[in-house]
């Protein structure tokens, strides 16, 4: 008799299925049935092992994942168990905090800010500041508040009832900060790095809590948990100390989220941490060709923070991989766009078998002209995702605004469509409600006779929100949503906007919410969906089930798979990204090799590199292909497009240069020769800053001096028998006319950043 849960399982799988006690570390590669495993494993503790499914967590990163998790462990185990701790780290927090927030005197209600919520506070900081976007910009805030979070104590000052004093001699970022957090806490708001630290804070600090939630989650499982930062691992581990079953499945070559705290050493050396550890080893790839996969595992073990592994498949050997060098852009993007319509017309393929990927949204630019040209159809994923949407934002400000009553809403939809509730009258609002300690609705509805404050516009809001909160009370959400639109006459102001896709969009919102109280069979919760809202990133529904040829970053494509796949703009300074380099020296090397290894492994039956040469205006630099084209074996592949010997060697030169200055020369304790500060004493190596500490002598002072400062060396080297002061003086004179090593790469700023393109895929 077959067994549902057991069947179809490879060895590796299996292993990782039964093995259910104690510490358990599975490296899964791309495409060897990681989420099979996962799901089975889950199902087999329930159903063979009798545990109940609300005492398993299992944590991953997206909200995508973790549906298709639930529904495959339904399929096996049918839906009557609780499957609702399969969720998303931030899932799981907010769950958490519903139930335990009030330990820290928090209401059960808070509010969850997305990331146009954030907006919306540092709008309102900005303008108290009287600063613009040519001071900071709001991606730089987020980014600083975001690292700020993560390495100071501000829950402390979070949990305190008072504000933080103006101090001029603070940076512009940390005002900025200062006056965030502060308004965080007048409205009770957590934004997403919140979720987890709150959520950590209370653990640490209740031990009763902590023991309560212990003993209630008997196993925990870990999806992509190289992914897992700093504060995420402690969560984990921490919730595991009772049980001590704790069962991490991921692949650390497909790191690529370094850069948001990601740290792939918790799997790196997770049996270092717990000796017992059972490591299994799952290297079957199920999704592409042996040719592809020589490839991907080639260049990958250059790395050195990994677990090492082959991945092999028993797929037939397909084509062989194509590397493509064109005179110029055009020539590169029109030999991709020619090759899309071979593959059509001789594979029997769709447009959507085919994906083009990049390092940087700025490539795709390129690619869209040669397609258009071309007159082959598109899509770009990873663009403005659907919840994102402005009308998609303004429907559920109002809902949250009925619900909730919260600023965030108010500021988005007081004047929206207009009212002619300008500048004054929100100034004059915004006053009241912090002199009588009240949100600007409330403050409204208490002050409405104020002279500033009573207008038409004014008046007719707060009676639209009352009516709609009467609405709520007897109405479905579905229904409700078209009652606003109505209403609130935001259906007019798109009609006339002459924008369809606005009002396709609201269908599309509307027949989501229908299939929900379908599969609800009744009535949703506001709150509660829009609780689950706020979690929600997935990507862009519009254009998954598309026949056209699919567009986007390697970083959206991770996890995914498809049959050809173009990886364009395989260029020196692009792929790996001279920013990132710059800004994180070897760790950022790794990472950018596990972006191609990533691109790599997504393909099934073809994988393409493509680069061109010719003078980027952007860098004021000559373009060579990638570092990383060097490191596979050209019996590995296939050249297209005649690289000229003058470039070959040129690109060679230039890879080989970039390996050397990865790599430290020197260890603590050598003595080296600096042409300016003379003998010194390594003191210390900081591979994380890539720099030497070292102590020189005649000047008796240390200097922190960088990995790829060329003119340190080796003291023997550097004075030879006969050299004279004369010489030396002369390497000096060439140190002070030597360029700066990394000048070319700060040319690059806001160039080869592609790393936003995932506003967050978690």
């Amino acid at each position: 008799m077959n067994d549902p849960i057991l069947e179809n399982l490879n060895p590796s799988q299996l292993q990782a299925v039964k093995t259910t006690e104690g510490y358990v570390r599975v490296i899964a590669g791309a495409g060897s049935g990681k989420t099979k495993a996962l799901t089975s494993r889950f199902a087999y503790i329930v159903d063979r092992l009798g545990i109940n499914s609300s005492n398993i967590l299992c944590v991953t990163f997206t909200n995508k994942a973790a549906q298709e998790m639930k529904r495959r462990v339904k399929a096996l185990i049918g839906d009557l168990f609780d499957v609702s701790f399969i969720t998303t780290y931030h899932g799981f927090c907010v769950r958490f905090l519903r139930e335990e927030i009030n330990k820290i005197h928090y209401p059960k209600n808070f509010i969850i800010l997305d990331a146009e919520d954030q907006k919306t506070i540092l709008r309102e900081v900005f303008n108290e500041l009287d600063i613009n976007s040519k001071n900071l910009t709001f991606k730089q805030v987020l980014r600083f508040i975001s690292k700020q979070k993560s390495t100071s104590d501000y829950l402390g000052y979070m949990l305190e009832n008072k504000s933080f004093e103006p101090d001029e001699k603070e940076s512009l970022s940390s005002r900025v900060y200062q006056k965030y957090l502060d308004k965080q806490k007048r409205n009770y708001a957590l934004d997403f790095d919140d979720l987890i630290h709150f959520t950590a804070f209370i653990l640490d600090s209740n031990p009763d809590v902590l023991f309560k939630w212990q003993q209630m989650l008997h196993y925990i499982q870990v999806d992509e948990a190289q992914d897992s930062s700093d504060s995420q691992f402690h969560l984990v581990e921490m919730l595991s100390r009772v049980h001590q079953n704790l069962f991490l499945v991921g692949d650390p070559d497909q790191t690529i989220y370094e850069w948001r705290g990601a740290k792939p050493e918790y799997l790196v050396e997770f049996d270092r941490m717990f000796p017992d550890t059972e490591t299994i080893i799952m290297n079957q790839n199920y999704r592409s060709t042996p040719n592809i996969l020589k490839v991907g595992n080639h260049i990958i073990k250059n790395n050195k923070v990994r677990v090492d592994k082959d991945m092999v498949t028993d797929n037939p050997e397909g084509v062989e991989v194509v590397h493509f060098h064109g005179k110029n852009d055009f020539e590169e993007t029109f030999w991709v766009a020619s090759e899309i319509k071979e593959i059509l017309k001789t594979q029997n393929a769709a447009y959507s078998d085919i994906t083009i990927l990049y390092r940087s949204n700025h490539l795709s630019r390129n690619i869209e002209q040669a397609l258009i040209k071309e007159n082959i159809p598109y899509a770009i994923f990873g663009g403005v995702r659907f919840f994102e949407r402005k009308e998609i934002k303004d429907v559920l400000s109002f809902l949250r605004l009925i619900v909730q009553g919260d600023n965030f809403s108010f500021l988005r939809m007081h004047n929206h469509p207009s009212r002619g509730l300008g500048k004054k009258f929100l100034e004059r609002l915004s006053l009241l409600a912090g002199e009588q300690n009240l949100s600007l609705l409330q403050a409204l509805q208490n002050n409405i006779e104020d002279k500033e404050l009573n207008k038409k516009g004014a008046v007719d809001f707060l009676a639209l929100v009352e009516e709609l909160k009467t609405d709520a009370q007897t109405n479905s959400i579905s229904d409700l949503v078209k009652i606003i639109l109505d209403k609130s006459g935001l259906s007019e102001l798109y009609r006339k906007d002459g924008d369809e896709d606005r009002l396709e969009n609201i269908k599309e919102l509307v027949s989501s919410m229908l299939l929900l109280e379908k599969e609800n069979n009744g009535p949703v919760n506001i709150a509660e969906y829009l609780q689950e809202i706020a979690l929600y990133t997935d990507l862009d529904k519009d254009t998954e089930n598309q026949d056209k040829v699919r567009l986007m970053t390697i970083h959206i494509s991770k996890g995914l798979e498809f049959p050809y796949v173009f990886l364009c703009g395989f260029t020196e300074g692009v792929l790996p990204s001279a920013l990132s380099i710059k800004e994180r020296r070897k760790r950022a090397i790794e990472e950018e090799r596990r972006l191609m290894y990533v691109a790599v492994t997504r393909a099934e039956k073809r994988f393409y590199m493509t680069d061109s040469e010719g003078f980027n205006f952007t860098t004021g630099l000559s373009k060579y292909p990638s570092r990383f084209l060097f490191e596979i074996k050209e019996e590995f592949y296939v050249r297209k497009g005649k690289l000229s010997a003058e470039i070959l060697q040129a690109a060679q030169s230039s890879a080989a240069a970039a390996q050397n200055s990865e790599d430290t020369a020197f260890n603590e304790g050598d003595i080296v020769m600096h042409p300016v500060w003379n003998k010194g004493k390594v003191l210390a190596v900081d591979r994380e800053k890539n720099q030497y500490t070292v102590h020189f002598f005649e000047m008796g002072k240390e200097k922190p001096i960088d990995f790829s400062f060329r003119f340190l060396t080796a003291a023997s080297d550097a004075e030879p028998e006969g050299s004279s002061p004369a010489e030396l003086l002369d390497i000096q004179e060439n140190l002070k006319n030597a360029p700066d090593p990394f000048a070319d790469q700060e040319q690059q700023n806001g160039f080869a950043d592609s790393e936003d393109s995932r506003i967050f895929n978690d």
